[in-house]
């Protein structure tokens, strides 16, 4: 009888609780009263539609013309009404407020199940430690140090393109650009953040390089969303009753934890040993900087990071610090093979600062060298225009989410339709509950054409030259795009993003051709915005493009 009491006095709490949230939870929701697209059954939502890049552009147009730019969408059920921006004003005022407007936990802890919660994840005073240890390594004068690291790895990632061709029978390839550039972000975030070297670019044996790249490629960029969503919200489920998905990533977490932990122990002695010595330890990498930070005399005890936060830190850095800019140079080329006429445009300026007498490996000048060459490559007004138009159209990172930490006004710039038909053009703000989501679409931002022009879906360098005043009011960490995010929570490594893009290019188009492959390519969501062949999900992320040789003015073909 005890039993039967307790199984239906738990079916009653169950129905209870399924009841509030499937159908009287909205109605406390202040975002009722303002307008969104209509759901047709119970559990239908709107996350495919605001979050599939081939669809976004023309779907966040849609909403801004029939419902403004202070939109009410469908998150995963009817309790999770989300309100998705699209006034600058109110993406301003979130984005700067970042203790106010956190990420939700939901996000958090998949960024954490995968990488640890290093400055992606963390929030409150966790987040501000982290990023004030981490702030002196990404300084101006240590990004530069780090310009022949850069030339060094392009040189070596275009002699393995030259290798494949020589092996062949023609003056060209069919290059997977998306897989090499992977390759060498991750040689080089290897070196320049820990001094550890992957050798990636000719050998894909490292251990702790597959680890990763079975993580990313193989598990989560084949991931579902509902499969993402079970990982999410029951964790536990996947640990007392694991699968294929979840047994690989902890495999893969064994590796990069044992990796990473020795990685710090052998920076520790390193920096141990010269302190004994009066010999300062004279690493440059960004581990030995965020060491030597935590450790300084002006850093309270309280708000150092321990090793743990250290090595979640680290994984944090090898993600950004490869993902992001590995996409970023494989669309750039894509762009480029879509416009052929922009890619000669692009190169001839390039050559207009290569020495005529340069080596034909660039890693062989000096470093003064080097540093002044990165110098006049930086400055190159066309190629900073492609770089940022490219960084406009298809940004790393699609959308993002915030979620109130209390109930709050978010100010508004535009009139706001209420959701019985009518538009308040007198308001001034819009009420919003704690815990409600924030959708905060970098794509529709970048894409949106009343701001940047009809052409905004468009890839248009030229567009730089003279941007409508509104593009000029876009709030940006970099060039009024969000593709580096803007506020507190801004990327910290842009530095070395845009070092490693302009470098990357630089040696690339000097010494190769790029036109389309045989096969489509689409843009897919998954964690970042991904290139995949179409109709082949299956097979990961992938980029396959026709590679050719080219060959300079006066320059003897290499066989």
């Amino acid at each position: 009888m005890a039993l039967f009491q307790a199984i239906l006095a738990f079916v009653v709490i169950f129905a209870s609780f399924a009841l509030y949230y499937l159908f009287i939870i909205k109605y406390f929701n202040p975002l009722r009263h303002i307008a969104g697209p209509p759901v047709r059954t119970l559990f239908a939502n709107h996350l495919s539609a605001v979050l599939d890049p081939k669809r976004t552009p023309a779907v966040h147009k849609h909403l801004a013309e029939k419902y403004g730019r202070s939109v009410r969408i469908r998150g995963v059920g009817p309790w999770d009404d989300r309100l998705l921006t699209l006034d600058t004003v109110s993406l301003n005022y979130v984005l700067k407020n970042s203790t106010l407007y956190e990420k939700p936990w939901q996000s958090r802890r998949l960024i954490t199940s995968l990488i640890g919660c290093g400055m992606l994840s963390a929030e409150g005073q966790m987040h501000k430690r982290q990023r004030r240890i981490a702030t002196p390594a990404f300084s101006n004068q240590n990004m530069r140090a780090l310009i022949p690291l850069v030339f060094q790895k392009g040189d070596q990632l275009k002699n393995r393109w030259m290798d494949i061709m020589n092996a062949g029978t023609t003056e060209a390839a069919t290059v997977d650009v998306c897989q090499w550039m992977s390759r060498a972000t991750f040689d080089i975030i290897g070196l320049a953040g820990f001094d550890y070297n992957f050798n990636s670019i000719q050998d894909e044996s490292n251990e702790l390089f597959l680890a990763y790249k079975e993580m990313f490629d193989k598990v989560i960029g084949k991931s579902t969303f509902w499969g993402t969503l079970a990982s999410v919200y029951f964790p536990t489920l996947f640990k007392i009753i694991p699968n294929q998905r979840s047994r690989t990533i902890e495999r893969c977490q064994a590796v990069i934890r044992r990796e990473a932990g020795n990685m710090i122990t052998e920076k520790k002695r390193k920096i141990a040993e010269g302190n004994e010595t009066g010999k300062a330890y004279q690493g440059k990498d960004i581990l030995t900087q965020l060491l030597t930070s935590n450790a300084a005399i002006d850093i309270p005890i309280e708000q150092r990071i321990d090793d743990e936060e250290m090595l979640h830190n680290i994984n944090t850095f090898m993600f950004a610090g490869s993902d992001t800019t590995s996409l970023t140079v494989s669309w750039i080329l894509y762009l480029l093979t879509e416009n052929p006429e922009m890619q000669e445009r692009l190169r001839a300026e390039l050559l207009t600062v290569l020495p005529p007498t340069a080596p034909t490996n660039l890693s062989e000048l000096t470093e003064e060298e080097t540093q002044s060459l990165y110098a006049e490559v930086s400055e190159l007004p066309y190629l900073h225009n492609v770089m940022r138009e490219a960084l406009r159209l298809i940004p790393p990172l699609h959308s993002t989410l915030r979620v109130a930490t209390k109930d709050d006004e978010i100010p508004v710039s535009y009139p706001v339709h209420r959701s019985d038909g009518s538009v308040d053009e007198s308001a001034q703000s819009i009420h919003i509950a704690k815990g409600t989501f924030v959708h905060v679409s970098v794509e529709a931002f970048n894409l949106d054409q009343d701001v940047w022009g009809e052409d905004a879906w468009s890839f248009n360098p030229d567009r730089w030259d003279d941007l409508p005043e509104k593009a000029r009011e876009q709030p940006g960490l970099f060039s009024n795009i969000l593709s580096f995010s803007a506020g507190p929570r801004s990327c910290i490594g842009i530095r070395f993003a845009l070092i490693e893009i302009k470098t990357f290019l630089f040696v690339l188009l000097t010494n190769f051709v790029f036109q389309s492959g045989l096969d489509p390519i689409e843009k897919i969501n998954v964690v970042l915005t991904r290139p995949f062949v179409k109709k082949q999900f299956s097979k990961g992320s992938q980029m396959p493009l026709i590679v050719k040789r080219f060959v300079r003015m006066g320059q003897v073909p290499e066989i």
